[in-house]
């Protein structure tokens, strides 16, 4: 399985993942600002993904600042993460490593400034490893409401690449798949940067999971064949009600699955819920560049200056969802309730 971020002699190194699947190439990021450009150019997206990214992006803002004491020290450190954070808005994980390591600042300040650097490298292995394994434990969770010999379809990348390693929706594929069941992949090509095509395929060939890409305007008709028998996506964020932020598309499918009567679930770390908002009508949608859909593969596929929507991530609500896997459990109606239960609040 390829590794999708290593922090390795105080340099953060991810697959590009806007080279793939043609070429496999890896970036250096040595700054902070190397990280958040990563980040903000989707080198390194998904959710989860970004959250480790970010984590160790503050590490490398850390060991830059020569400060004299802990306040000088952080309230540089304040200003780095505050930038970072700007990057990408609707992946709560940003902001949720962000806070995490800020927290650990100011716990730590009665330490050295040098031991503080030292502790907050350490916090952003744990995040690197903690992801890992929650991610295995979602798999195994949620490869119990999949079948041997069902046909699953996904939409976006919710892979290993997504992840720091072993992936969310991917992760519930692969875990059905290493418990010896039969497991079929339909992938959305999800436009307009696809995702699909170019990440969920390469990472199920190369894991010799069965694997077959359909472009988005598909999914209706090999739903209404029968041809498929649960979708599993990701998540960007999941408000307290379960709404769910996914990539722009997830709520066509959703809305799709449910006329079919098909099973549609949404698996994502406890870190990506927002339980301080009420419902997703509260998520900020990032808006990307026009170009990325009036352009394929650099050249143009319509006209100068038509006007162009492009919202990155559409609202899923929570009575089209069967169940939210975690790393804690399966969530399910009434989400108010079982949502804070996973995420340990009364």
């Amino acid at each position: 399985m390829v590794k999708t971020i290593e922090y390795i002699d105080g340099v953060v190194r991810m697959i590009d993942q806007t080279r793939l699947p043609n070429e496999k190439v890896f970036v250096d990021c040595k700054t902070v600002e190397d990280v958040g450009h990563a980040i903000k150019t989707m080198i390194i997206r998904g959710a989860p993904a970004i959250g480790v990214a970010a984590a160790m992006g503050i590490s490398l803002a850390a060991d830059a600042i020569d400060a004299p004491d802990f306040d000088t020290f952080y309230e540089e450190l304040d200003t780095k993460c505050d930038t970072l954070g700007k990057s990408r808005p609707t992946a709560v994980n940003l902001a949720w490593a962000i806070n995490r390591m800020k927290r650990v600042t100011q716990e730590s300040n009665a330490l050295s400034v040098s031991d503080i650097k030292v502790r907050l490298k350490q916090e952003a292995l744990t995040i690197c490893e903690e992801d890992i394994l929650a991610n295995e434990a979602m798999g195994n969770h949620g490869q119990t409401l999949i079948e041997s010999g069902q046909t699953v379809l996904t939409h976006c990348n919710a892979g290993a690449l997504a992840t720091a390693g072993f992936g969310t929706a991917l992760g519930v594929i692969r875990a059905a798949v290493n418990a010896g069941k039969d497991i079929r992949v339909l992938a959305n090509e999800t436009r307009p940067f696809l995702q699909g095509a170019r990440l969920t395929a390469w990472e199920l060939k190369e894991d010799n999971i069965p694997v077959k890409l359909i472009t988005d305007n598909m999914c209706g008709f090999f739903m209404r064949k029968g041809e498929v028998d649960a979708v599993v996506v990701g998540a960007d964020r999941i408000a307290g009600n379960g709404d769910v932020a996914n990539k722009i598309g997830t709520y066509m499918v959703a809305v799709l699955a449910q006329k079919h009567n098909i099973p549609f679930y949404v698996a994502a770390p406890v870190s990506t819920l927002d339980l301080s908002l009420s419902s997703g009508d509260d998520i900020p949608i990032e808006e990307r560049s026009a170009e990325e859909v009036v352009t394929f593969n650099s050249k143009r596929i319509a006209p100068e200056h038509i006007d162009v929507g492009h919202p990155a991530f559409d609202i899923t609500p929570n009575e089209l969802v069967h169940a939210i896997i975690t790393e804690r459990g399966i969530a399910r109606a009434p989400f108010t309730d079982s949502l804070k239960q996973l995420a340990g609040q009364k």
